[in-house]
């Protein structure tokens, strides 16, 4: 019993570990790539399916694809009816564990010949240069997989004389939740769906059970692997319990109709076995395991659009709407922490130009200053959250992304305090007098709205940098004219301190917008080289 119980565990952990180590390692050996492929890649929700099933194939983790697209969702990357398409293929993705553990590992000593796998990773983990020494974690993982099976086989040779499963026989629904509840109940103990598959292959290969015992337990399986999901989600952001209820309703339904239409599977299992040259017991058990995810997948897909609404009708965004996308769960990703500030910074950028540029238009708008505060509140919690995120290797793009988001939280700052235009230049003459100045501005504003939104052409940063000068080339020119008439008596001291306020503020706001727009929308060009005698914009 000893060595039984020692030979299930210690198969199960190396099992474990090693799936652990061969998602951390090809998540950081080509996380980026992963992650700028599922992005690339997920536009409807049938590509969106397409790159979570190929994604959860290659990392070999279900849940590692399911927490890349909850900070997706969180950072705005990725709209909540494209995370429910990569969930659907996460789920059917995972079933490759199966076809790997049924195919390989237990048809061949498999185990045997990963050792040098193992030990090869080993060292490139300890002597390699720069991401070689994450594949060289990924490919121990990967032999401890298949050692983690043989040390489980091995073990489940003497379950059988002692447990006799197959003798177990309870009628009806009953019996089937029996073995359903154990396979769920072993997915929570594991914490790993494609350990239970995997333990449970292993025992149906040693005839520890027989095939339709094997066949509940890994529908248990697949409704438990929600479980890790569904406790992760209390208290979480509103994209985290989104994208885990859909999960939990997706593989619940699933398991629910396989659990229904158990007879017809293991008929058509019988007859693949009969005319197609199905291999008995593994192999059938994991061609048992992707048709009913594969056919919970055909009967939701078409609907992803409604469910989707239905799922955000029943859990409403709640709080700021401009800070929805500072998701605490994706502080551990800096490149989606940081898009997730970019976003949240384009968006307050763009409420403030929607003031401005009402109020260049006359229009009366934000007269109780509600949204004023509203956007203050916006800016301080992204400085906030922004400080959180783990800093970065300095001169990589992640650090350039940093350095160019501080400048413009630095410029959205000086330009908070400019949202309401000088008394002196709504005054509907002096409003004439500065038509050039202040028409160059709404010029500026609207390419600056348009533009964070995507909708602008491709040259919109090079035509407000040219506005933004002539701009300060209209202030620097016209403040000697003021000057000129003020002293030949044609305009008064007062009014010429004012109309100098005023082409001034025009100027600081023209050159603050474009500066945020760069940085923001652009390539966050560093701040321009004043030549000799052209004045900063803050002198």
């Amino acid at each position: 019993m000893i060595n039984l119980l020692f030979g299930l565990v210690g198969g199960v952990g190396l099992f474990l570990l090693g799936m652990s180590l061969l998602a951390d390692g090809l998540k950081s050996f080509a996380g980026d790539a992963l992650r700028r492929a599922l992005l690339r890649f997920t536009g409807r929700p049938v590509k969106a399916f397409a790159s979570g099933a190929l994604a959860t194939a290659l990392v070999q983790s279900s849940s590692a694809t399911t927490v890349t697209v909850i900070g997706f969702v969180s950072a705005g990357l990725l709209t909540f009816p494209q995370a429910v398409g990569v969930v659907l293929g996460a789920s059917l993705g995972t079933t490759s564990t199966g076809w790997l553990v049924s195919v390989l590992g237990l048809k061949v000593n498999v185990g045997f010949y990963a050792l040098p796998l193992v030990g090869i990773g080993a060292f490139l983990k300890l002597l390699a240069p720069g991401q070689w020494k994450s594949f060289g974690l990924a490919l121990a993982g990967f032999g401890l997989i298949f050692i983690g099976i043989q040390t489980l086989q091995s073990g489940m040779e003497g379950f059988s004389g002692i447990f006799r499963f197959p003798e177990f026989t309870l009628a009806g629904f009953i019996g089937d939740a029996v073995f359903v509840l154990f396979g769920l109940a072993l997915t929570v103990v594991l914490q790993s769906s494609s350990a239970a598959v995997a333990t449970t292959l292993t025992a149906l290969h040693t005839g520890s059970i027989h095939f339709e015992q094997a066949a509940l337990l890994v529908i248990g399986a697949a409704i438990g692997t929600t479980v890790t999901g569904a406790l992760a989600a209390i208290g979480a952001s509103v994209s985290t319990r989104r994208t885990a209820l859909a999960h939990v309703l997706f593989n619940l339904a699933t398991g629910l109709i396989a659990v229904g239409l158990l007879p017809l599977f293991l008929g058509g299992i019988r007859w693949g076995q009969e005319f197609l040259g199905l291999e008995p017991g593994a192999v059938s058990l994991a061609a048992f395991h992707t048709s009913f995810i594969a056919l919970g997948v055909l009967l939701f897909l078409p609907f992803v659009d409604r469910f989707s609404r239905w799922i955000e009708r029943l859990l409403p965004e709640k709080g700021p709407t401009l800070t929805r996308h500072l998701d605490p769960t994706v502080l551990n990703v800096p490149p989606v922490a940081l898009e997730a500030t970019r976003r949240v910074l384009s968006d307050t950028a763009g409420q403030m130009f929607q003031i401005l540029h009402a109020r260049l238009m006359d229009r009366p708008v934000d007269a109780s200053g509600t949204r004023r505060l509203e956007l203050q509140h916006a800016l301080n919690q992204t400085q906030e959250f922004f400080s959180r995120i783990p800093p970065g290797a300095e001169g990589q793009p992640l650090s350039q992304a940093r350095v160019a988001q501080v400048h413009a939280i630095e410029h959205m700052m000086r330009l908070q305090s400019r949202l309401q235009p000088p008394p002196f230049l709504r005054q509907k003459a002096e409003h004439d007098h500065l038509h050039q100045n202040v028409t160059l501005l709404r010029e500026i504003l609207e390419l600056g709205m348009s533009g964070l939104q995507g909708y602008a052409t491709g040259d919109w940063l090079k035509r407000m940098e040219k506005s933004s000068i002539e701009l300060s080339e209209l202030q620097q020119k016209g403040r000697p004219t003021v000057l000129l008439q003020t002293a030949g008596g044609s305009r008064s001291p007062a009014a010429a301190l004012d109309t100098l306020d005023a082409m001034r503020w025009l100027d600081r706001a023209g050159y603050h917008i474009w500066r945020i727009c760069n940085y923001l929308g652009g390539e966050g060009l560093p701040e321009p080289t004043l030549v000799e005698g052209q004045s900063h914009p803050e002198e």
